[in-house]
């Protein structure tokens, strides 16, 4: 009898265990929809396999954040309802999106320049895949915050932090097998490897028995009205501080490979990205878990937009893209304004979760993060199209020798860049003053004071 009862407190122990039930299956689902971000890795190889222009298989990526911000906006009731058939659908599109992608990049390399390749790449990728990380990133946020809620921004920011990680721990391994197998090939076989691993993931992923969702109008009110228990320009302010802080991440970030070129670290571009990468996510996770300790959540964003702005100002005034190469100084502030950006990129995800719910309450949050994540949609159509335009028109590319070939750069281009980011950065950090509100958690621990 004893040992029935001991095997049955155990079996319900793991069952209401918040690691296995909201950290791993977080971690299984970010971790996989993340690789997203490998296609930088790979477009031009795609674009000579299927006949087209890099600038035109890029779409293909823009269209994927695109279609997860609005997929998110539009899904967050949905998600909100029953996290079990979000995650599922996430697992089942994401999957079938990178199958379907490797399959046209096949059909393109024997019909060279076919527009049915391009568009099947663009529907995969883009739209299908998209749908599968909107829904696969909001599924397990809401139910890590119930689990872990006196240490909201530590368990977002451990989840998100996989999402920014993917792609450090996926590139080499993708790498290797589209040198053994062909990039189409690579990506049908990622494509079961992801399935499996976001169905483990679906089938852990669980709330804790204690919450019970809202299910009368007196409890669950629609998003508009819950938007407008705070004053409306707060919301717009959140929207519009984490729409800046994506497009201009994006916008730095899509440039990072010729900046590299301009300092004269090529050589070392691999290990910046990696560097990269690890900044992203350890932003993710730092600046959440930091935010944990802090009266106001927003606070994290004034420390972000300040860091930025410091040292995209330094690297300004100091021509460091123009001047770095061979000057230890310079290239340590165009390397820091990387790594900075990375982390502010990263930290800007994990907090607006935990800082919606500081300002909004639990029982919407799914709904209302899906909602602002519609930020992240139009950022990813602005961000590097915004830099790639600047670039093109702005100043003149010049030849420089890296390694034996010439390369084309555009100082001036990427110097322009760094102007508009600065602009912007100082307008995010105005909205973060002017707009955003403490919250009420933040008014009681003033007052307790």
């Amino acid at each position: 009898m004893s040992d029935n009862i001991k095997e049955t407190t155990a079996s319900a122990g793991w069952r209401e265990n918040k690691w296995i039930r909201g950290a791993i299956p977080a971690l299984l689902l970010h971790c996989s929809i993340g690789t997203v971000y490998c296609w930088s890795i790979f477009s031009q190889e795609i674009a000579d396999a299927i006949g087209h222009n890099n600038s035109s298989v890029q779409w293909a990526f823009s269209f994927a954040i695109f279609f997860l911000g609005m997929s998110a906006a539009f899904l967050g009731n949905f998600v909100e309802k029953d996290i079990h058939k979000a995650s599922l659908i996430g697992t089942i599109c994401f999957s079938l999106g990178m199958l379907g992608t490797g399959f046209f990049i096949s059909y393109g390399m024997k019909h060279q320049g076919s527009n049915l390749a391009l568009f099947g790449i663009f529907l995969c990728y883009g739209f299908i895949m998209g749908i599968g990380l909107g829904t696969g990133y909001l599924s397990p946020v809401k139910t890590l915050m119930l689990w872990f809620k006196d240490r909201k921004g530590l368990a977002t920011g451990l989840a998100v932090a996989g999402f920014g990680a993917a792609k450090a721990i996926a590139s080499p391994i993708m790498d290797k097998l589209d040198k053994s197998v062909g990039v189409d090939k690579m990506f049908m076989i990622m494509a079961g490897v992801y399935f499996v691993m976001m169905f483990v993931g679906h089938l852990l992923l669980k709330k804790p028995a204690g919450w019970h969702e809202p299910q009368n109008k007196e409890e669950k009110k629609s998003i508009i009205s819950v938007i407008k228990t705070r004053p409306i320009g707060n919301y717009i302010g959140i929207w519009l501080m984490f729409y800046i802080n994506i497009t201009c991440g994006l916008a730095i970030i899509s440039q990072e490979k010729p900046l590299v070129k301009c300092i004269g670290l090529f050589a070392s571009a691999a290990m910046v990205s990696t560097v990269s990468a690890v900044f992203n996510a350890g932003g993710r996770l730092g600046f959440s878990a930091w935010a944990d300790g802090l009266k106001d959540r927003n606070t994290i964003y004034k420390i972000i937009f300040v860091l930025s702005i410091a040292f995209t100002a330094l690297v300004i005034v100091s021509k460091g893209i123009s001047n770095g190469a061979g000057n230890p100084l310079l290239i340590a502030l165009v390397l820091g304004l990387i790594f900075v950006v990375n982390a502010g990129y990263g930290g800007g995800f994990s907090n607006v979760p935990t800082l919606l719910s500081d300002h909004y309450g639990m029982s919407n949050i799914s709904a209302i993060h899906g909602i602002t994540l519609s930020a992240w949609a139009f950022a990813g159509l602005t961000g590097n199209q915004m830099a790639t335009f600047i670039v093109n028109h702005v100043g003149k590319f010049e030849t420089i020798m890296v390694n034996g070939k010439e390369e084309l750069v555009n100082p001036t281009g990427y110097q322009t860049v760094l102007y508009v980011t600065l602009g912007l950065y100082i307008v995010a950090l105005l909205l973060s003053v002017l707009l955003v509100k403490p919250s009420e958690k933040a008014l009681e621990a003033k007052k307790e004071k």
